[in-house]
């Protein structure tokens, strides 16, 4: 089969597209035939070692596909049947074996690339905001608004009745990507100043961006980080305005939640079918031009998804 690969870690140029030993479905496994992969922050990260994969390695991500076949102990799934989620290897491929539970069968009505977007991150986008309490009314600030996730959490936080949402992005050339989402706010991490405290803060970039979002959680704020990057919190100062820090990862939920994932991924069908949700991807380009993929990720330059096609 035909994949995308990485011999040594490094930037872009490592990745190289070659002829693969195509996958078998393992124990609780699904074969997918793959249409179309997700690029993710914490995937580009990987290829630079950051997580200490074997090599070589093919990258992991979201996919949308077709289910080519069905490993022993999985049940509920069909040959054929159309589904989409995430896989932590080898999604930079025409097949790939992913655990059963990270799929999702996608419904007729939905695009191959709106169900890419919307079961990964859509998830990460509804359960961040879910675990950080959101109630009808908060105030929400987001990171990397103009992301795959971010730029689905502003429109999640404005469709479900944010008194206020605040987009923060790295540039001010993405401001006015951020307000067609919903944002009625924009400001850029370099500002001093982000705006009025907020109840909620979703952050896709941690780091310094995690700092700045903290400062801006009103008394009893909660922030939720789901990035790949984190740092350092003062508890302290944490009880002294009463707010939280939340850790959220997705596959958690997918794993150990079962329930809520699923009922999170009919809500998400259902905004999307309304028109409050639209997915929005930056560039759909063949597989073999991963590296550009990873360029315009690591380059904070893509509004909304940046995605794969194998075939």
């Amino acid at each position: 089969m035909r994949a995308v690969r990485l011999h040594e870690y490094g930037g872009p140029e490592v990745l190289r597209a070659e002829e693969a030993p195509a996958p078998e479905p393992g124990e609780d496994e699904l074969l997918i035939e793959v249409d179309a992969v997700g690029v993710t922050l914490p995937v580009v990260r990987v290829t630079r070692g950051e997580s200490g994969v074997p090599l070589p390695h093919i990258p992991g991500g979201e996919i949308v596909g077709r289910v080519a076949g069905i490993g022993r102990g999985v049940t509920g799934r069909r040959v054929g049947e159309r589904v989409a989620g995430l896989a932590f290897s080898g999604a930079y491929a025409e097949t790939v074996a992913v655990p059963a539970v990270m799929m999702t069968a996608v419904p007729d009505d939905v695009d191959d690339l709106a169900a890419l977007a919307l079961t990964r991150s859509g998830q990460v986008a509804l359960g961040a905001l879910r675990a950080g309490g959101f109630d009808e009314g908060d105030s929400v600030l987001v990171t990397a608004a103009a992301g795959g996730v971010g730029h689905l959490a502003v429109q999640l936080a404005a469709a479900l009745g944010a008194g206020r949402v605040t987009a923060a992005v790295g540039d001010a050339a993405k401001a006015e990507f951020a307000r067609e989402q919903g944002a009625g706010h924009v400001v850029t991490y370099d500002q001093d100043d982000w705006g009025d405290p907020v109840d909620v803060v979703l952050d896709g970039v941690g780091g310094q961006a995690q700092d700045a979002g903290l400062r801006a959680l009103a008394p009893l704020g909660r922030l939720v980080a789901f990035n790949a990057v984190g740092g350092t919190v003062d508890t302290n100062a944490l009880r002294m305005r009463g707010t939280s820090v939340i850790g959220f990862a997705v596959a958690h939920l997918a794993a150990r939640r079962r329930d809520t994932y699923d009922r999170h991924q009919r809500e998400l069908w259902q905004l999307h079918r309304d028109g409050h949700l639209r997915p929005v991807v930056h560039e759909a380009m063949p597989l073999e031009r991963a590296a550009d993929a990873h360029r315009l990720i690591e380059a904070r330059a893509n509004r909304g998804k940046i995605v794969l096609l194998p075939r």
